[in-house]
């Protein structure tokens, strides 16, 4: 028995209670039945959201970009893809989110630009030592005629990180070589990026959810980096940080682009996508000055057993708490498994890059009863909480998804080792017998739609008792009535295989083990994942009662 509390939320702004809402725009919502989503179709389906009762939406980019990377390779960060609309489309989007009590949050995507940016075609065109070239990480190669590559590091796409000019000096790229990675000591970059931060400000955005945050800054010297590449910074104390992640220099950039933030009405908000462990080292991201939420990737990965989820809760609230910022939780995104499907392949955790025919299949059953009782669970702790487009649908992976359909970089790049992230981005079923399942009124649909789509679409869920959609509304509704997002959290027990812990005047309890755990008598159930056995509560089930 554990009866530690922890407190949580010590701050005000909206964001720190905020359920938000991930939008991958090319697969929302089609309105012109290109396959491709746009910024009309996520305007003409915002009802959605609001009827869901969440509070923001947080959209993938939309900007000029050639689409190396689905649009994380900006080559105009002060417009709109002809892809997705206009810029008076994402005026009118923001307006309409405003109007129905919805905040805007956009992507920005400052590590990197597109090969096809302004800034990348002048460098290539100027000479070495330009300040043309001084925007970005170009350096001369290794070997008697920088025949070889600065240093020894690799993308995280696959493949070395350098990529050779034609008058042989080396440009990086930690993803695929249309990304080439900026110079963040170089002074115009920072106040290039500065601009950028007031244009949309200026527009009437909310926030910004910051990619990459934790690898703006290299280490002065380039060194070699002997382990494998992964955006994951590590997460052991004692071991040295990778030269390219999670350096204390790009904390000095967040304070600078808070004290842009605060200079506008509204409270707006940053939030970074930053993969770094332990807890303690995220938490310096979100220190009173710098951003106000950073993904909580530990919680994410973290495997589906009491004593994992009991640790990282924890340790998450501990380190968040010890700044005097909110913690945030989150399951899926547009860079992961799907939990629907990641939590039917074992109980691991686990970043997945993706599920192919031929590859291990998820166990449907088991992960849709997993995917809704750890989002029950996860919605009832205090705290923020991002959603990630057709989770509230209980939508799987497309694990089927034929090879010659994928479009990662990923997949080209690791030599066809890494199925990519596709199968979490297929457009999301909204009419099970429209064409393209509603995506768009044709059957064209940018990534195939698989078949069991019919069976997640929101019109046979939309009020039917028990359906995942009527869960998530149901549990969205009490989370805001009972204040859940303002703690405190206290535990109540912590063993092996149930988790119970109480929030205001709200119980949870989730069993991770093999037998019915009962409830206590007089308990009054307020929401359940699944079905109860009577007055307990199955395997792979979490409930929220009053006593």
């Amino acid at each position: 028995m554990n009866t530690d509390a922890t407190q949580q939320t010590p701050g005000t702004g909206w964001w720190t209670e905020a359920v938000i809402y991930q939008v991958y725009p090319r697969s929302f919502a089609d309105s012109d039945g290109d396959g491709i989503g746009d910024l009309p179709g996520i305007t003409a389906r915002l009802d959605h959201l609001a009827e869901l009762g969440v509070d923001a939406l947080w959209l993938s980019p939309f900007y000029p970009s050639p689409q190396a990377d689905a649009g994380y390779d900006v080559s105009d960060y002060r417009d709109v893809d002809p892809l997705f609309g206009t810029l008076a489309d994402a005026d009118k989007l923001i307006a309409e989110a405003k109007a129905r009590g919805l905040r805007v949050i956009v992507d920005l995507v400052p590590n990197h630009t597109s090969s096809a940016h302004r800034w990348f075609t002048a460098a290539v065109a100027a000479a070495p030592g330009s300040p043309e070239r001084q925007r970005y990480v170009i350096r001369d190669g290794k070997g008697p005629d920088g025949t070889e590559p600065p240093n020894d590091w690799v993308s995280v796409f696959g493949g070395p990180a350098w990529t050779r000019l034609p008058d042989g000096q080396w440009y990086l790229h930690l993803f695929d070589s249309g990304q080439p990675d900026l110079n963040w000591d170089n002074p115009e970059v920072r106040e290039e990026f500065l601009d950028v931060l007031r244009f949309w400000l200026d527009r009437g955005v909310d926030g910004f959810r910051v990619d990459v945050a934790h690898g703006l800054i290299k280490q002065a010297d380039l060194a070699d980096w002997q382990e494998p590449q992964e955006i994951l910074s590590g997460s052991e104390v004692d071991k040295p940080r990778p030269p390219m992640w999670d350096q204390d220099g790009v904390h000095e950039i967040y304070r600078e682009w808070r004290r842009v933030l605060d200079s506008y009405p509204g409270e707006r908000i940053l939030v970074a996508e930053a993969w770094v462990e332990p807890a303690e080292r995220l938490a310096r991201y979100v220190r009173p000055d710098e951003m106000h939420q950073a993904f909580n990737f530990e919680y994410l990965l973290a495997a589906w057993t009491a004593p994992a989820q009991y640790a990282v809760i924890t340790r998450s609230l501990e380190a968040t708490d010890s700044v005097g910022a909110p913690t945030t939780w989150v399951l899926s995104n547009h860079d992961v498994v799907r939990h629907a499907s990641r939590l039917g392949l074992g109980t691991g955790g686990g970043r997945a890059n993706g599920v192919g025919v031929d590859d291990p299949q998820p166990d449907a059953a088991l992960g849709l009863r997993r995917a809704r009782a750890a989002s029950l669970l996860m919605l009832a702790l205090p705290g923020s909480a991002y959603l990630y487009q057709g989770e509230e649908l209980g939508l799987p992976e497309h694990t089927t998804l034929p090879d010659e359909a994928r479009q990662d970089p990923t997949w080209a790049r690791s030599g066809h080792t890494e199925r990519g992230r596709d199968g979490c981005r297929v457009p999301i079923p909204w009419e099970a017998d429209a064409p393209s399942y509603g995506f768009g009124p044709t059957d064209a649909s940018w990534l195939p739609q698989p078949p069991v789509w019919a069976e997640y679409a929101l019109d046979r869920q939309r009020g039917v008792p028990g359906s995942t959609y009527e869960l998530y509304r149901t549990a969205l509704r009490l989370r805001r009535e009972h204040a859940l997002a303002r703690g405190p959290l206290r535990f109540l027990s912590s063993g092996d295989e149930v988790l119970t812990f109480t929030n205001g005047d709200i119980t949870v309890l989730t069993n991770f083990g093999t037998d019915p755990a009962p409830l206590p008598a007089g308990a009054e159930v307020l929401v359940s994942s699944a079905p109860l056995d009577g007055a307990a509560v199955p395997t792979d089930v979490t409930v929220w009662f009053r006593v």
